[in-house]
């Protein structure tokens, strides 16, 4: 089953994974709402898309998304919500710049604790909310904070979700490895396993139809993390130091 027809609504369409999504879903017939902060790559995408609603919003901005949700509230219900919006800067503590990670703060936790606050009474009974966690929130990585810190806080949220919301609605967490996107570019380091924003958008859009709370990609490099998770501190921490 693809999602033609599927009223689907994405934050954080710009790029990324989310841009990679919203063409594979105009691909399918799905019917698309865009969100993201650069109007201007909003609209190209929404051309691309066959006319996608462009919708901007600034999930550092809670206001911002609750205008867009008082917009869709008189519309038809929505079939699935996908946020991928998220912040990347990742360093060694001793380096954190404050601005930097108050801004990370305020989208990637507060931003997408505002999407699940305001946004699940959109969605039609059964309707999916999609939270992107990622990987890097399973355990405190070397030279991976505050992004970590951030995604484990999302993790964490999207499990509560899952059962507060049920079963009206059918909560997902995806947590992807390293992707290719203008993000990960920054990175100084080799990225095992790295995959393309399309490969990923297609994980995630098979995930959806799938049954699962979590979906998780690519499976080489996630199992890996998911057993460091699950060892003793005493051998998982001696395991990442040598990666710092």
């Amino acid at each position: 089953m693809g999602h033609a027809g599927r009223r689907i609504w994405i934050i954080g369409a710009s790029a990324g994974i989310g841009a990679a999504l919203a063409r594979a879903l105009a691909g399918q017939g799905a019917q698309l709402i865009l969100s993201a902060r650069d109007d201007d790559a909003l609209e190209v995408l929404a051309t691309e898309c066959g006319g996608a609603q462009a919708l901007p919003l600034d999930l550092g901005q809670p206001e911002t998304l609750a205008a867009v949700v008082k917009r869709l509230a008189l519309e038809a219900p929505l079939d699935a919500i996908i946020c991928t919006a998220a912040l990347y800067d990742p360093g060694r503590v001793a380096d954190i710049d404050p601005a930097q990670a108050e801004a990370m703060v305020r989208v990637n936790i507060l931003g997408m604790i505002e999407v699940a606050r305001q946004c699940p009474p959109l969605l039609r009974d059964g309707g999916q909310l999609v939270l992107f966690g990622s990987v890097a929130g399973y355990i405190g990585l070397p030279g991976g904070q505050p992004y970590s810190a951030t995604k484990a806080a999302v993790n964490n949220l999207a499990e509560t979700l899952a059962v507060e919301l049920a079963p009206r609605v059918d909560v997902r967490l995806v947590c992807p490895g390293f992707v290719q996107t203008r993000l990960t570019a920054r990175n100084d380091f080799a990225m095992p396993a790295i995959i393309t924003p399309e490969q990923a958008a297609e994980a995630v859009l098979r995930g959806m139809q799938r049954r699962g709370f979590e979906i998780h990609f690519p499976r080489r490099f996630t199992w890996v993390m998911k057993l460091v998770r699950a060892l003793p501190y005493a051998l998982s921490l001696r395991l990442l130091r040598r990666l710092g």
